[in-house]
């Protein structure tokens, strides 16, 4: 899976809040400032090429839909992380949010009850 610039990363969230959509509804979807029609539908194209998104055609338009999920793509994007910054432990990398306070004691307990439940399963 290839990684996704910060404007390519934009449209998919908004085509992962919103599903399928026009690049009208996509744009709706966007933080202000809007972009320009153009240079969504320019970032929706390189979406197709790179693997992300697919499209079915009404006419002349086109509605997109996402093909990675928001899941796969964080799972991915938390391994190279995890890979590029961590040595690869997922341990380094939740001390490091630990020491920079970013991570309560609150949000560590919740965190060992979910690797609990997930263990269980």
């Amino acid at each position: 899976m290839k990684q996704l610039t910060k404007a390519e990363e934009q449209i998919m969230q908004a085509l992962w809040q919103t599903g399928p959509a026009f690049v009208k509804d996509i744009i709706e979807a966007l933080p202000e400032p809007k972009p320009h029609y153009n240079t969504v539908s320019t970032l929706v194209k390189i979406l197709i090429e790179k693997g992300f998104i697919d499209f079915k055609a009404y006419g002349k338009s086109h509605q997109y839909y996402y093909l990675v999920s928001k899941e796969a793509y964080s799972h991915k994007t938390l391994n190279n992380l995890a890979k590029s910054y961590f040595g690869g432990s997922f341990s380094n990398m939740v001390s490091f949010f630990v020491k920079e306070k970013d991570l309560s004691l609150t949000d560590l307990e919740q965190l060992v009850q979910k690797i609990k439940d997930t263990q269980k399963k």
